[in-house]
């Protein structure tokens, strides 16, 4: 595939065997997006884990401390009073048969569903349809919980959640470029810090293999081993 004069001009600034800091790779990106759109900050970590082990499947989330920069659209998935507690804690959606009818049908247009626990009855039913679009709710990464107006803020906040991939990857989104170099470099150190901490037991060898960020249209930039 031809390359454009925009990613060859900004990797002849790159040095591709140079290992960067997390703060030196943010800036470099920020300063070299020429696109008409505000750009994403995105990572990808490669895990010496095999996924197909069930204590080696990493999956979470994390609060990033400056949020996403993305609006995120939530349904709540909940009955009656708690319908109306994710409403007024900032839920784009809320409610139990017209949303199962809806999903039912084929409607996914939301960023994350959460889920009260008496509903997963009905609503686990639809993994066919939640499942591929990772919209399922988990009680391991906090959305099906009573607790629903809590759920809908901490996503409202900036709260992702993280999968590995089958080929040991961890793919996610860390803000948009127009942040402040020091709020995406936070965002990534708390991504990065999460992943830290939740290494299994049975992982052997080398846990974090390779660490890179780049931008929506821009090069792959590897993160030097000392920032992790």
């Amino acid at each position: 595939m031809k390359e454009s004069k925009r990613v060859k001009s900004l990797k002849e600034k790159l040095d591709l065997k140079k290992e960067y800091s997390i703060e030196e790779a943010v800036k470099l990106l920020q300063d070299n997006s020429k696109v008409k759109f505000v750009e994403s900050l995105d990572c990808a970590i490669r895990l010496g884990v095999d996924p197909r082990h069930a204590d080696q499947m990493i999956r979470g989330t994390v609060s990033l401390p400056h949020g996403t920069g993305k609006e995120v659209k939530v349904l709540v998935v909940a009955k009656g009073a708690k319908a109306d507690e994710a409403l007024s804690a900032g839920a784009d959606y809320a409610g139990f048969e017209e949303y199962i009818a809806k999903i039912k049908e084929g409607w996914t247009e939301v960023d994350v569903v959460i889920a009260a626990p008496d509903t997963m009855g009905e609503l686990g039913k639809l993994g066919r349809i939640l499942g591929p679009k990772g919209l399922m709710p988990n009680p391991k990464s906090g959305t099906v919980t009573m607790d629903v107006a809590n759920a809908v803020k901490e996503v409202k906040a900036g709260k992702i959640e993280f999968r590995v991939e089958k080929t040991g990857i961890v793919h996610t989104t860390l803000g948009k470029l127009n942040f402040e170099t020091e709020q995406l470099v936070d965002n990534t150190k708390a991504f990065v810090d999460k992943i830290m901490r939740m290494r299994p037991a049975s992982a052997k060898g080398t846990y974090v293999k390779s660490l890179y960020v780049t931008s929506t249209m821009g090069p792959g930039i590897h993160i030097s081993k000392d920032e992790i």
